[in-house]
């Protein structure tokens, strides 16, 4: 335990997943970056809500409904207090950063306010962060655009100035590469956007367990990641977004729970963020992440954060002195992803000889595939740490990338 309070022993011990043995060995988990794993008192909150407490929410009239939807909303709570939201009327819960960034694409399509408009991603852009607004441009008329990144792997703030204007409506950013580990300055570049009259909507799936999220001090109008990024189940995932502005957008789906009078002939909707949460919600997911990160705000996440971001640091600086190794990025800032290929070898066949050796990273296009172009590859290793990895695996990755080289060269 480090004087401060951090102990990577404490979060190891409260994970039951790393318990596991692959092919006769002990598990060493470095792919966070696809979901991180889950502690024992989120499952056992999960579990408790479908034994003891299972209801549906905001309807009932009976003990259990009670029950369940003050769970529900205090976590809510919770989650608006974890990014520094002003109410937790400003959190609307989804099923993740994908159906968080559709919700935002389809409302401001559906508004009128993407009309003949521009909207700017980035080079480095998650397919959830790409899709959604391809499919909202080809619905209202509007213009995608990519801004560049540079060769260290951030985004060009000239570039972005040049093509922010009039004609923008929305400019749509990763808080986080999760190829790159690149953090981008959201408050620096809310500033511009919102200087050209713009919508900032940021993707922070990768943000959650890497920097601090908070939300006033971004500025962004929109923020999203997913559940399961913060030790939290699969399934649940986070809206932010200003009250003015979902309090002007239209609902995303209609059903129930998000209406206020239904009639033949029109319908009126529910107060935000009800209007924007229709059919029965993740009741058990939501509990399931503020659990989470009850769990992680006990963790001291200052320090627990610098942990892992001094391993993948570790890791890069070994990696890269390994020849016949190529370490892809150097950002200014950036977080505990790494990713690496060994040259003339294809990443799917380091990884298998990595899963060999008990070793868990992924490899691919990470979703990115033009990142890919512009990195001039078809895919990468990633090897992604979390508060609860140790020195001692950084060096299992090592005895295993020098194997693979050995193996496949």
């Amino acid at each position: 335990m480090t004087s401060s309070g951090f102990s990577v022993e404490a979060a190891r011990a409260a994970i039951p997943q790393l318990k596991v043995q692959v092919r006769g060995k002990g598990l060493v988990y470095l792919d966070s970056g696809a979901t991180t794993l889950k502690p024992q008192s989120v499952i056992e909150r999960v579990s408790r809500y479908y034994l003891n407490e299972n209801s549906n929410v905001h309807r009932g009239a009976h003990y259990l409904a009670e029950a369940g939807t003050y769970a529900y909303e205090s976590a809510r709570q919770i989650v608006a207090d974890f990014v520094g939201a002003t109410t937790k009327e400003e959190i609307v819960f989804t099923r993740g950063t994908t159906e968080s960034l559709n919700l935002v694409a389809s409302a401001l399509s559906d508004s009128g306010r993407l009309k003949g408009k521009q909207i700017i991603v980035s080079e480095m852009e998650h397919h959830s962060n790409i899709v959604p607004w391809q499919l909202a441009a080809n619905r209202s008329g509007a213009t995608l655009v990519a801004v560049r990144i540079d060769d260290r792997g951030e985004i060009d703030r000239g570039h972005l100035r040049e093509l922010l204007g009039k004609q923008t409506a929305v400019v749509a950013l990763t808080a986080c590469s999760n190829v790159l580990g690149t953090i981008v300055p959201v408050k620096e570049i809310a500033a511009d956007v919102h200087a050209a009259g713009s919508l900032l909507v940021v993707d922070a799936a990768q943000s959650v367990t890497a920097e601090r999220v908070d939300v006033k001090s971004w500025d962004a109008d929109f923020v999203a990641f997913s559940g399961h990024k913060v030790f939290a189940p699969f399934g649940i995932g986070v809206l932010w977004a200003k009250k003015g502005i979902l309090e002007e957008l239209p609902p995303y789906q209609g059903g129930g729970s998000m209406i206020h009078q239904v009639t033949f002939e029109n319908t009126t909707w529910a107060d935000v963020p009800q209007k924007f949460e229709a059919g029965t919600p993740n009741v058990g997911g939501a509990l399931g992440l503020g659990e989470a990160i009850s769990w992680f705000q006990a963790q001291n996440p200052d320090l627990a954060m610098a942990h892992a971001k001094s391993l993948a640091e570790k890791a890069r600086q070994e990696l890269s002195a390994i020849e016949g190794v190529t370490v892809y990025g150097a950002p200014m800032k950036r977080t505990s992803i790494v990713a690496f290929n060994l040259n003339g070898v294809h990443a799917s066949d380091v990884a298998t000889v990595l899963d060999q050796q008990g070793i868990a990273v992924r490899a691919g296009h990470m979703c990115c595939q033009p990142l890919m172009v512009r990195l001039g590859t078809k895919a990468i290793v990633r090897a992604s740490f979390s508060i609860y990895n140790t020195a001692a695996e950084v060096e299992s990755l090592l005895v295993g990338v020098r194997k693979a080289k050995e193996m496949l060269n």
